[in-house]
């Protein structure tokens, strides 16, 4: 190994160090993989927590049991889901043949201009009719599958609200049990670094909650006003989209402007467009910057490559957690850069100004 040159073996352990790091993540993605049902509530249960935590310290500090803060806290997420959901889905339903009827003609005028011979939605149901005539049992074991489906995503759901009952209430023996499984010497470092990753999840949820908020109520009062069909569930739509960072924004504008474009015409369909195009500026350039400025920044490609992953590993509950997964990862490598980046800089090859009375670097303000 002398024999090689220096910057040769500097290569090398690098290359040693990235390939290490690589079988680790893998070993890790391919076990979370596996053990999906326990891990997906474990992790919903954590960003729940990120965001609900403000209610229950400020429960704790009017002198509530801390039990009882975390039973309350969690009956309230209850109650305001429930309620949402119920509003939501009374929504759609009234609402719901409309928007379909109103698609539905779009898509005919669409097939009636540019369709081929045979493409006419009557050619079209005709053949879907055979086809489910002939993969009737394919079907059905489907249905099955999708019951199976719905019921291990209710059980996880449920195991996830217990799971932030239990985060609520026993958050600081959290911080002492991290300490606990630290090595020697390291146990500071290790509380920080984990704190500084739980600080990047809640400024992640508590600002995309509330931009969240504010874009649905936006383009819901701008739907209204423009008569839209389904004004409402496509608010809803925004809301939920707005949890996956630019491809959660696209697809629910898009929705909106086919919706208004099948019901209400070209014209409003361009008012829809401009109004979904006004809060996405806002957001941008006001929500942004203001809501999130406490939290970990990354750049617009580093997202899309954490959607794409999350996506290729766990669907859409991949593209739920990508971000605030990544965030907290970006949390712990400032931290970690913060703590030894300036060590290193102020070193005995810093230069002449290095020393004992030198000033230390801005990772250590």
């Amino acid at each position: 190994m002398q024999l090689l040159p220096g910057p040769v073996r500097r290569f090398a352990a690098w290359c040693a160090v990235v390939l290490l790091a690589s079988g680790v993540v893998y070993v890790a993605i391919r076990l979370c993989v596996e053990f999906r049902t326990a891990v997906a509530p474990a992790l919903l249960a954590l960003l729940g927590t990120a965001l609900l935590r403000p209610l229950h310290a400020r429960l704790v500090k009017a002198h509530v049991q801390r039990s009882l803060a975390a039973g309350l806290t969690c009956a309230a997420v209850l109650a305001v889901v429930g309620g949402a959901v119920y509003i939501v889905v009374s929504a759609l339903v009234e609402t719901g043949d409309q928007i379909v009827a109103s698609l539905r003609h779009a898509a005919k005028g669409v097939a009636d201009h540019f369709g081929a011979a045979g493409t006419s939605l009557d050619d079209i149901a005709s053949n879907a009719r055979e086809l489910l005539g002939k993969f009737g049992g394919t079907a059905a074991s489907g249905v099955v599958t999708g019951i199976s489906v719905v019921g291990e995503m209710l059980a996880m759901a449920v195991l996830a609200l217990l799971l932030v009952f239990f985060f609520l209430r026993d958050f600081d023996r959290a911080v002492a049990t991290v300490r606990a499984l630290a090595p020697p010497g390291a146990a500071d470092t290790v509380e920080a670094m984990a704190r500084r990753a739980f600080e990047a999840v809640e400024g992640f949820m508590r600002g995309t909650t509330l931009i969240a908020l504010i874009d649905a109520l936006c383009i819901t009062v701008g739907l209204l006003v423009l008569r839209v069909p389904g004004a409402v569930g496509l608010g809803a739509l925004v809301f939920v989209g707005a949890y996956i960072p630019y491809l959660g924004a696209f697809i629910s504008g898009a929705v909106a402007v086919l919706v208004a474009l099948a019901d209400r015409g070209f014209v409003i369909a361009l008012w829809t467009l401009g109004v979904v195009l006004a809060v996405q500026v806002l957001e941008g350039h006001v929500l942004q910057p203001v809501i999130q400025s406490r939290t970990v920044q990354m750049h617009p490609a580093v997202v899309l490559l954490a959607l794409t992953a999350g996506a290729s590993v766990a669907g859409i509950l991949g593209l739920l957690l990508a971000v605030p997964l990544t965030a907290a990862a970006f949390g712990v490598v400032h931290e970690f850069q913060g703590r030894y980046g300036a060590s290193t800089t102020s070193g005995p090859d810093s230069g002449p100004g290095a020393g004992p009375g030198a000033s230390s670097g801005p990772g250590d303000s």
